[in-house]
């Protein structure tokens, strides 16, 4: 959600956002200022209307002191009540046309954005680690999975359906060991509070955050509670100062989860069908910062930090992009990817995205904070992946493993098993 006023009084800024990330913004830019122009029209009738009614009372006040007849005046003047209140209801009208249309409007892109069609053109930032070679061909983590009996995708599709798995073993103990090593490096390092959150949001929430209206044939829903089945923790945890305002001596805020994640995966049918990658539910440790308009540049790069930190730890290869214009999801102002390298699959795989909402998030859901002036500001909202728990654990197999099918534990992780 953008600020109208900006908008409206500098229509430029999300005129060539919009155009950066190809949607077509004549129809926009159009509405916004007939909208404008009526309010601006309706509030000067209705403010003229309440002056009069002002003076002729004074006039009412004196005639009826004077014993004449003021039902003439009388009658006019409720014809001016009944026009203001009508004018009242124009102008709600108009005012949640103009909500719906801000709603559904992207976040202005951070001007260090760089322009580009699709993935091809992000950027490349960094990369880290060596990528490990093999003298054999290296194979994927759903067959080395598969051969050790610790995944065991068919019992999977019977039990869900298409795109759900089950572990057994030592993967399910690898994937507890992971979420593990996430909490306790991001709450003992990474000066992040853990907390523990619902899977199951209100409309509310999934609003604030930018999944609804636009998007919601991405994600489950339970039409009979009214509730929705989390997409990221970033919901509930971006959520939980919602309608709030929060000291700012209190700032940044930085707190962390791990939960249970469920996509529909709309629109990604064919895209990594086979394996742990692409798949209905998954678990993710979820990092969410609240912080001053001032800081949160700094805190995007110090959280990016902090998600590169877990792979550091178990020494596994990777790369840091800038998302394009047009790579980017909507309510995102500025968002890096992680790319851990696949040796099994032969390329580099998102592991993490970490973002920066700027107050896109925060007016939405009205989480302001208390400045030193007493003045209720934005904050911004910041979030990034701490990491995708099951594709790290596909990137350990593949990366660790071994020419007799078998793989080898990162030694971070031993004092977990």
């Amino acid at each position: 959600m953008l600020d109208i006023n900006r908008i409206v009084s500098n229509p430029e800024d999300l005129i060539e956002s919009l155009k950066k990330r190809g949607i077509v913004s004549t129809q926009i830019e159009e509405k916004i200022k007939s909208v404008n122009e009526i309010q601006k029209k309706l509030k000067w009738e209705a403010e003229e209307l309440r002056a009069e009614r002002n003076r002729v009372s004074k006039e009412v006040g004196i005639l009826k002191s004077q014993g004449k007849d003021i039902s003439e005046i009388s009658a006019n003047m409720k014809l001016v009540g009944e026009r203001i209140k009508a004018i009242e209801e124009s102008l709600a009208k108009e005012e949640e046309s103009l909500n719906e249309l801000n709603l559904g409007l992207p976040n202005l892109l951070d001007p260090s954005v760089p322009e580009g069609k699709s993935e091809e053109d992000n950027v490349l930032v960094k990369s880290w680690g060596e990528v490990p070679k093999f003298s054999y061909s290296p194979k994927t983590h759903y067959d080395i999975g598969e051969a050790l009996k610790i995944f065991d995708f068919e019992r999977g599709v019977k039990l869900s359906g298409a795109r759900f798995y089950t572990y057994r073993g030592l993967a399910a103990k690898i994937e507890r060991a992971l979420m593990n090593l996430m909490l306790d490096t991001h709450t003992s390092e990474n000066g992040y509070e853990e907390m523990w959150v619902p899977v199951l949001v209100n409309d509310e929430s999934m609003t604030a955050t930018g999944q609804l209206p636009k998007f919601a044939d991405d994600f489950y829903r339970l039409e009979k509670d009214g509730l929705n089945l989390i997409p990221t923790a970033e919901v509930p945890l971006t959520n939980y100062y919602r309608d709030e305002i929060i000291s700012e001596k209190d700032l940044p805020i930085s707190v962390c989860a791990h939960t249970s994640c469920f996509r529909r995966e709309a629109g990604s049918y064919g895209k990594d069908t086979r394996g742990i990658i692409r798949v209905h539910q998954f678990q993710k440790v979820e990092l969410v910062k609240f912080v001053a308009p001032e800081e949160s540049t700094t805190e995007h790069e110090r959280m990016l930090s902090h998600a590169e930190s877990i792979l550091q730890k178990l020494k596994l290869p990777y790369r840091v992009m800038l998302l394009c214009s047009r790579d980017m999801s909507a309510a995102s102002a500025k968002t890096y990817d992680i790319e851990v390298w696949m040796p099994g699959l032969g390329r580099y795989m998102e592991i993490s995205s970490v973002s920066n909402f700027k107050d896109y998030q925060a007016r939405r859901g009205k989480i302001r904070y208390k400045s030193k002036e007493g003045k209720n500001l934005l904050v911004h909202t910041l979030n990034g992946s701490g990491l995708a728990i099951g594709r790290t654990l596909a990137a350990v197999m593949e990366n660790y493993q071994l020419e007799d099918g078998t793989f080898s534990i990162p030694e971070v992780l031993k004092e977990y098993l």
